[in-house]
């Protein structure tokens, strides 16, 4: 599971909210180098965690916008919105469309692709087996299907074709799993999938739970999340001013590819190029002394030209 901050033990913010680490921050402020005076566009504010210590630099709170899907998280950031930042309740795309309509630009923008720490540790969001709940799984619960709309409706093919796909599964357990879940439906709480899972395939070797790709997949599929990066990344040199720097921080190879794909088309596209792409290689988030539990996570960013 993807996840892109983390509160440390028993601090709270003056919200009542956990405080957060943010991922890979020193070298996101690093690479993407903001400075006073500069616009500044998180796509995924998420807590907050990474566009305050970008305003801190910037100090420019009336020509930045936070974008956000959770509304959870857009309560959060009501003290950098009375300081003049825009928030914005929508996916990034939808987000990115709006402001590029308007003729928005500017001059950092990130996109932290994980999930919350916050939203994996309240049970009733569905997104993690540690707890007991609704099989949800919805970023926005302004969305209409659910993660129990897929399990007790799709077919075992689609099911399986659905966990190889974003669970990179091995085809034959998940095939396993899918006519397993038909078999056992209905399904509604977390728990009882998780187990359903462990009962079928059993733990093996395997160093994470034997759920683990499954409920990735189910994630993907309810939020749209790959489709979203695809439509995004041609969005963003529109959203940049000249000379302007956008990073994507990803968690798992699904989204890292797309990103790498898009880059490398940048890179080798001359004169058509409308990004630059200072390094080929992502930063690993192994880098990240400061927070362990982000080494699954990687750093990409480019230049508009």
């Amino acid at each position: 599971m993807s996840i892109k901050e983390h509160p440390p033990q028993s601090e709270e913010s003056q919200t009542g909210e956990p405080m957060h680490v943010p991922v890979l921050l020193e070298i996101t402020l690093s690479k993407l180098q903001p400075v006073e005076g500069e616009s500044y566009l998180d796509l995924t504010a998420g807590y907050g965690g990474h566009a305050r210590a970008f305003l801190n630099r910037t100090d420019n709170y009336l020509d930045s916008v936070l974008v956000d899907r959770d509304e959870n998280a857009i309560k959060t950031l009501g003290d950098l919105a009375e300081k003049g930042v825009t928030l914005i309740h929508k996916d990034f795309v939808s987000a990115a469309q709006d402001l590029v309509k308007q003729g928005r630009k500017f001059d950092v923008i990130l996109a932290d692709l994980g999930v919350s720490s916050p939203q994996l540790d309240r049970a009733e969001r569905g997104f993690s087996f540690r707890f007991d709940g609704p099989l949800d799984m919805r970023m926005d619960n302004r969305t209409e299907i659910t993660a129990a709309d897929i399990v007790n409706s799709y077919s075992v093919d689609d099911l399986t074709q659905l966990i190889i796909r974003y669970g990179e599964e091995n085809p034959g357990r998940a095939r396993r799993i899918a006519q397993a879940i038909v078999k056992a439906r209905p399904i509604q709480g977390t728990t009882e999938l998780a187990d359903l899972i462990k009962q079928t395939v059993g733990r093996g070797s395997m160093k994470h739970h034997p759920a683990t790709r499954t409920f990735q997949a189910l994630r993907i599929e309810v939020n749209r999340e790959l489709k979203l990066i695809e439509e995004l990344l041609p969005l963003l040199p529109r959203l940049l001013n000249k000379g302007g720097r956008v990073g994507i921080i990803s968690f798992h190879s699904l989204e890292d590819r797309l990103i790498k794909r898009y880059f490398s088309e940048q890179a080798t596209a001359g004169y058509e190029a409308e990004l630059i792409v200072p390094e080929k290689k992502p930063v690993s988030g192994t880098e990240d002394v400061h927070n362990p539990r982000s080494r699954s996570a990687k750093f990409r960013y480019a230049v508009k030209k």
